[in-house]
């Protein structure tokens, strides 16, 4: 698969174009289906070694745009319940020490768009220092106005 921008997805192995059009149209859709799951559920569990081996502002460069996007995004959440779990059992400043990483992961982000990229990989480097800023700005807010309970309305 190619997106307009350029990026292109393997199917990892072939597909075949046969028979009524209709068929093979809802065929390929489960394939294109079927192919990003088994990316994005890949590119989860690489997702975990953030820290200690593929750091994510190199890690992203495996991914297309989308795909890294998405579990990003999953990972700040489960790492906002994290947090808010830490801070139900008494880790007062799991929410602050959480903002930091945040914050940390956005300069390593920035230093990278800085770099010689090619303009795919820049594109998707700015889109997640965006959704990151955002992100930063969720949290920040839940230290500045003190919101310790996962259940609270600024959360949900």
């Amino acid at each position: 698969m190619y997106s307009k921008e350029g990026e292109y997805v393997p199917f990892g192995d072939n597909f075949e174009f046969a028979g009524a059009v209709e068929n093979y149209l809802c065929d390929l859709e489960v394939k294109v289906m079927n192919t990003l799951r088994d990316i994005a559920e890949a590119a989860r569990a690489t997702a975990e070694s953030w820290d200690l081996e593929n750091k994510r502002h190199y890690w992203l460069e495996d991914y297309n745009a989308q795909i890294a996007l998405l579990i990003t995004q999953i990972v700040w959440t489960e790492e906002v319940n994290r947090a808010f779990e830490e801070l139900e059992s008494g880790g007062e400043a799991a929410m602050k020490n959480y903002l930091v990483e945040i914050k940390n992961r956005i300069g390593f982000l920035i230093t990278r768009v800085r770099e010689d990229l090619s303009m795919e990989l820049r594109i998707k480097i700015i889109t997640i220092i965006t959704i990151d800023v955002h992100e930063r700005d969720v949290v920040s807010s839940f230290v500045d106005r003190k919101i310790d309970d996962m259940g609270s309305f600024a959360w949900q």
